[in-house]
């Protein structure tokens, strides 16, 4: 008799090998990646089991009903980045899907100006043609063939599993879906859409019904021209940027009280397409994008939850503190590029916000700071205006300024107060690049970690200024009209935490002196110098990275001494000097350093 307890002759004691798809790989028994193996046939040999389907990045054109509906336990499906038509995709393909729960079919657009031979399928209509009249006309030479191109992804499919929790079919050509596509879908969660071609008529009415646990929706990147009505009333993410809306029909967003972000930057907004009730029942809103559209006020009844409103790159001409009362809980204002005067942005207008932390202002007419601003202000940015002016009381309401960017102004320094900075016991940065300042602001806060005056017209540096700022960590000189000469005695000396140093672009004819110890940066590119002697960087032994490019060099410029002392040096750039300078390095140096050269 055979003994059970041991295998017939020629069978193995071990399990059967798993079925996996030819060059695909199925790591785990529910899952089956045939990702990037350039397929152009739907695999055959996939196990019934499988829950988790990866055909991302193939060639493949279509899903054929026979094989889609032997895998009833499909919980995923990832199609991105096919070929695959509206034609490719028959309705009943999802029938029998009853436990899918995501699918992936984004990334199937087929460019329509196809080279000849460039994807599979393409066929050649003929060399010869005929014109409207029904004549022949003889074509001349191969770039007259005419070839015929992929059907897209034009149409949704009518219908996708009740189970389903999340579709993805962006980047395609939809122009139209129905209302089984995403309707009746209680667990559906998100939906992404963007980068079609959908407009209003190809999105009915009842797109959604039965779907209220969906909380992020993006349209964005289609057709639409305006916000469509009955949008799940559970979302809290929608994003409609980049569309052609010009309207939020009364009423549309007031179901969607659970709504925290909403997009719709880069639109055709304008006052009227917005009224009073259009964003006041978003009881949860935090983040609203309105910019880049064509607004010419702030829109009216914001929710006091927002905390981030973006309406730069609209037509704002006036700011109305009645239209900020409700916002009380903004933070972050962002009004640059519009068109806001000094009139337009009146004292006390912001006054409401009083929890505001960012305000940006720049690429507006503004000729002065505004006045009364939130006192619990941290970061005020407004260069590309027109500021000419900062008065003595100019900044006294916002005592807790971190940041003050005035870059790209009109400010001279006969009109700089010395006692605008007085109250700003807290600024850490502070920004006057490209001004008309032609000597160093007095009274600069103490507390200060980054100082740029580049692009001025200063001439002259001297201590008292720079006095008291022993926690400064960066200074830009560059783009001025500096001389080692007019660089007064002890102007570094009280700089004991400089890093960074920018002189480039001045007139130096050489390193100044006795900079500070702590120094780790010198930016020295594009002056005069034609020498550097062997007591440059005496005072300077934590130098990191030194830039001497585009000055008056010759190769035996540098002494060879002048780096001694220097054990951290690790980059020298003398490039695009009047020869190729040799740079000696010290020989106790740690790491040889970089020395850039022709």
């Amino acid at each position: 008799m055979e003994d059970a307890a041991f295998p017939h002759l020629g069978e193995s004691s071990q399990p059967p090998p798993r079925a996996c798809p030819p060059r695909c790989s199925c790591p785990r028994a529910d899952t089956v990646d045939c990702d990037g193996l350039d397929l152009r046939v739907f695999p055959d040999n996939i196990t019934r089991a499988a829950q988790h389907l990866s055909l991302q990045n193939n060639q493949l054109q279509e899903l054929p009903y026979n094989e889609l509906s032997r895998l009833s336990s499909l919980r995923t499906l990832n199609l991105h980045n096919n070929l695959i038509s509206s034609e490719g995709l028959p309705d009943e393909a999802f029938e029998s899907l009853t436990q899918l729960q995501h699918i992936y079919v984004a990334h199937n657009k087929v460019n329509p100006l196809l080279t000849p031979y460039s994807a599979p399928g393409l066929a050649r209509l003929g060399s010869r043609s005929t014109d409207c009249r029904g004549d022949s006309m003889g074509l001349e030479g191969d770039h007259q063939d005419q070839y015929a191109v992929f059907p897209q992804l034009s149409v949704a499919p009518q219908f996708l599993p009740r189970s389903l929790r999340v579709a993805d079919l962006a980047a395609n050509q939809v122009t139209e879906i129905f209302p089984l596509t995403f309707g009746e879908k209680p667990a559906l969660r998100s939906v992404y859409l963007h980068n079609n071609q959908l407009s209003n008529a190809g999105l009915p009415p009842d797109a959604f019904h039965g779907s209220e646990a969906v909380t992020t929706l993006s349209l964005s990147n289609n057709q639409l021209s305006y916000l469509p009505p009955s949008l799940p009333p559970s979302l809290e993410r929608l994003h409609l940027q980049n569309n052609l809306i010009s309207k939020v029909p009364r009423g549309a967003l007031s179901r969607q009280t659970h709504l925290r972000e909403l997009y719709l930057q880069h639109n055709q907004l304008t006052d009227s397409g917005l009224d009073a009730t259009t964003f006041s029942k978003l009881h949860c809103l935090e983040y609203l994008d309105l910019s880049h559209n064509h607004l010419a006020a702030v829109p009216a009844g914001l929710p006091h939850t927002l905390a981030v409103l973006h309406l730069g790159r609209n037509r704002i001409r006036q700011v109305e503190a009645a239209r900020l009362h409700r916002a009380q809980g903004l933070r972050y204002l962002l009004l640059q590029h519009n068109q806001l005067g000094t009139a337009g942005l009146p004292t006390g207008a912001l006054r409401p916000l009083r929890g505001l932390h960012t305000l940006h202002i720049y690429g507006n007419r503004l000729e002065r700071v505004p006045l009364a601003l939130p006192r619990r202000l941290r970061s005020l940015v407004l260069p590309h205006n027109r500021v000419a002016m900062l008065g003595a009381r100019d900044l006294t309401s916002t005592p807790g300024l971190a940041e003050l960017n005035l870059a790209y102004n009109r400010l001279v320094s006969a009109r700089v107060h010395h006692r605008a900075f007085r109250r700003l016991r807290a600024l850490r940065s502070l920004d006057l690049a490209g001004n008309q300042l032609t000597q160093l602001p007095p009274g600069l806060p103490t507390s200060l970690h980054t100082l740029r005056l580049q692009r001025n017209q200063l001439r002259a540096l001297e201590p008292e200024p720079l006095a008291g700022l022993d926690q400064l960590q960066e200074l830009s000189l560059a783009h001025n009209r500096l001389r080692v000469g007019d660089i007064g005695p002890g102007t570094w000396h009280e700089l004991q935490a400089l890093q960074v140093l920018d002189l480039s672009h001045n007139e130096l004819s050489f390193v100044p002196p006795d900079l500070p110890e702590t120094l780790e940066e010198l930016r020295l590119q594009s002056n005069r110098i034609s020498h550097v002697g062997p007591e440059a960087f005496l005072s300077t032994p934590s130098l990191r990275a030194l830039f001497l490019r585009a000055n008056r060099l010759h190769m035996t410029s540098i002494a060879p001494e002048a780096f001694l002392g220097l054990p951290h040096l690790r980059v020298v750039d003398t490039t695009d000097n009047l020869e190729q300078v040799l740079v000696q390095l010290p020989p106790t140096a740690p790491r040889q350093p970089r020395a850039w050269g022709p």
